[in-house]
C-alpha cells in the first residue's frame, strides 16, 4: 500500500464506521461502533449528539490501534452523515434536544402545508408531495410544537454541519445537503428567501450556516484538542462532506449519467447524475451542483429496506436464531437457505416495505407496511424471501417512475450491507433487468468520504480524478431474463396494491397519532 493515507468517517443510521484508505484506494482497516437509535412515539426517531461522538472517539481509536499506523500517516479526512437529522443548537452551540433524524415522519402535517404552497421551489419535491424528512418540514414542526426550544436556537443545522463544527470549530453547510435537503440552488441565487417566508420560517436563514461550502472543499484544520481526542495529528484538513449516500455515489465513481448508486442499507437509495435539469413527478431533483459543479443529480428512495429485514429478524425468528448458533453461522445465512429454492413470487406472498413511510414515488409519511397473501403453506424462509422480494419490487418501481420521465438507468453500482448477500442481489438485477457491479470496496460512504479527504489533503485536483484513481470494480451481477418475466407479474402487482389501501391506512395512522 502507499503512504499517505486517509480517514474515511462514515456515520449511518446504527453506527458509525472508520476506515483509512491508502492513496489507490485500499482499506488499511475499518473499525465501527453503535450508538442507540430513540422511538419516543410511533413516527418518531431520535438520536443524542453526545453518544454520536462517543462512538467516533472509539471507532477513531479502535481503527488507529488495528491499522498499526502512525498518527502521522494520516494526513487528511473526510465526513459523511445521515441526511435530514435536524438539529437546534444554542448560543454556545450546544443541542437543546436530541436529533431530530433522517427517518423521523413527525412532520407530516407541516409537510402537507408546504407542499399546499405550491412554491416553484417545490420542483424538487417532483411537483408532488413533500418529504416530512425534509429540513423545512422537521423546522416547522420545532417552531410549532416546541416553540421555545426553536426561540432559543441559535443555530439549526444537519448532522454534518455539527460534526464539522465539532472537528474544526467552523460552522458551515454543505452544498450537499443543502441542494438536496433545504431548497439551496445556487444557479438561482442560493436561498429561496421567498418560499421560506411563505411557510413561516423567514427567520430560519438566520439560524443557517451562513457558508456553504462543496464537497471535497476544506472546512478547516483538526483542533488540537479534537486531534487528542480521535488520536490524530492536529492540524490536518478536513474536508466537506454531505450525506451519506450522496458520498457514497462518490465511493462508488457513479460520477456521469448512465449509472446509478445504489445504496443498500437500513434504507435504499437510488442516485444518478444527469448533465440536463429533470424535475418530475414522483422523483426527487435533479439538484443543482449537489454532487459535482455543473451536473444535476436525480433521487429516489426507499425508506425501510434493510431495517425491515432486521426487524424480522430480531422479532420472529427465534427458532431460526437458535439453529445459527448450534451451527456457528450466522442467522442470515439459515435464513438465505430457507428462502433460497422458494420460487419467485414466493408462492403468492407479496410484502409492501413501507414500514416508515414511502419516500419515492409517493412521497408519502403516512404510508406503512403491508403483508398480504398469507396462507398456512407460508414458512419462515417464505415471509423472509417476500420481504426481500418486495423491497426489490419497490426499487423497479422508483425505476420504472425514472424510465417514464427520461431517464434510463443501464447500470446499478451497488454498495452497503446487503450487497453481501449474493440472492438479495440476484432478485434485485432480475426484478429490474438492470446488471449491478460491486465495488472492490462495498463501503461506498466510507471510501466516498476517504477520497473526499484526499481531494480536501491536495493529493488529487477535484473529486473525478480521485475516484478514477480509488474505485474499482470487484464483479458484475447480470439479470436472469427468465427470472425477470416472473417477476413482472408480481412487481405489476406490487404498485396495484398500495393506491386502493392508502385512505385506510392514512385515517389508521391519523387514528394512532392522535390518541398516542
Amino acid at each position: 500500500m502507499s503512504a499517505p493515507y486517509i480517514m474515511g468517517i462514515d456515520f449511518g443510521t446504527e453506527s458509525v464506521r472508520v476506515g483509512i484508505f491508502d492513496t489507490g484506494g485500499q482499506p488499511v482497516v475499518f473499525a465501527s461502533q453503535p450508538y442507540p437509535l430513540y422511538h419516543p412515539h410511533p413516527g418518531w426517531a431520535e438520536q443524542r449528539p453526545d453518544e454520536w461522538w462517543s462512538a467516533l472517539v472509539q471507532a477513531s481509536h479502535k481503527a488507529l490501534a488495528e491499522s498499526g499506523l502512525p498518527k502521522e500517516a494520516i494526513v487528511g479526512l473526510g465526513t459523511d452523515c445521515t441526511s435530514c437529522t435536524v438539529l437546534a443548537l444554542d448560543d454556545n452551540f450546544e443541542p437543546l434536544r436530541p436529533a431530530i433524524i433522517w427517518m423521523d415522519v413527525r412532520a407530516a402535517d407541516q409537510a402537507r402545508r408546504i407542499a399546499a404552497s405550491g412554491h416553484p421551489a417545490l420542483k424538487y419535491n417532483g411537483y408532488g408531495n413533500v418529504s416530512a424528512e425534509w429540513m423545512p418540514c422537521k423546522a416547522l414542526w420545532l417552531k410549532e410544537n416546541q416553540p421555545e426550544i426553536y426561540r432559543q436556537a441559535r443555530y439549526v443545522g444537519e448532522f454534518e454541519d455539527w460534526l464539522n463544527l465539532r472537528l474544526t470549530g467552523e460552522w458551515v453547510a454543505s452544498i450537499n445537503n443543502t441542494a438536496i435537503r433545504w431548497y439551496y440552488d445556487r444557479a438561482e441565487g442560493g436561498w429561496p428567501a421567498d418560499f421560506y417566508e411563505l411557510i413561516g420560517l423567514g427567520d430560519l436563514l438566520t439560524k443557517f450556516p451562513q457558508r456553504v461550502l462543496d464537497m471535497g472543499q476544506v472546512v478547516g484544520p483538526l483542533l488540537p484538542r479534537v486531534a487528542e481526542e480521535l488520536g490524530l495529528q492536529p492540524g490536518i484538513p478536513v474536508a466537506q462532506g454531505g450525506a451519506d449516500a450522496f458520498v457514497a455515489m462518490i465511493g462508488l465513481d457513479v460520477l456521469q449519467p448512465g449509472k446509478m448508486a445504489f445504496i443498500t442499507g437500513s434504507s435504499h437509495l437510488h442516485l444518478g447524475q444527469s448533465a440536463q435539469p429533470l424535475h418530475a413527478k414522483g422523483v426527487f431533483g435533479a439538484y443543482t451542483d449537489a454532487v459535482l459543479p455543473g451536473q444535476y443529480t436525480v433521487e429516489g428512495g426507499q425508506v425501510s429496506t434493510g431495517s425491515v429485514v432486521k426487524w424480522f429478524k430480531e422479532n420472529f425468528c427465534g427458532k431460526e436464531a437458535a439453529l445459527a448458533a448450534q451451527r456457528g453461522v450466522d442467522i442470515y445465512t439459515v435464513l438465505t437457505e430457507l428462502a433460497a429454492p422458494i420460487p419467485p413470487g414466493s408462492e403468492g406472498l407479496l410484502v409492501l416495505d413501507y414500514w416508515q413511510g414511502n419516500r419515492t414515488p409517493y412521497v408519502d409519511p403516512e404510508a406503512r407496511g403491508v403483508i398480504r397473501g398469507l396462507s398456512l403453506k407460508h414458512t419462515t424462509g417464505h415471509l423472509f424471501r417476500a420481504i426481500i422480494e418486495g423491497i426489490a419490487y419497490g426499487t423497479e418501481h422508483i425505476l420504472r417512475t425514472f424510465r417514464a420521465n427520461g431517464y434510463v438507468v443501464k447500470e446499478m453500482v451497488a454498495a452497503g450491507g446487503p450487497t453481501k448477500s449474493p440472492l438479495w442481489m440476484q432478485i434485485h438485477a432480475d426484478v429490474s433487468n438492470v446488471p449491478i457491479t460491486l465495488p472492490q470496496v462495498a463501503d461506498g460512504p466510507a471510501l466516498g468520504s476517504a477520497i473526499l479527504g484526499a481531494v480536501g489533503a491536495g493529493l488529487f485536483p477535484d473529486i473525478q480524478q480521485a475516484a478514477k484513481r480509488m474505485v474499482h470494480a470487484r464483479s458484475r451481477i447480470e439479470p436472469n431474463p427468465a427470472m425477470h418475466e416472473a417477476y413482472r407479474f408480481y412487481v405489476d402487482q406490487y404498485i396495484n396494491t398500495y393506491p386502493p389501501l392508502q385512505p385506510l391506512i392514512h385515517q389508521t395512522v391519523r387514528h394512532v397519532s392522535q390518541n398516542s
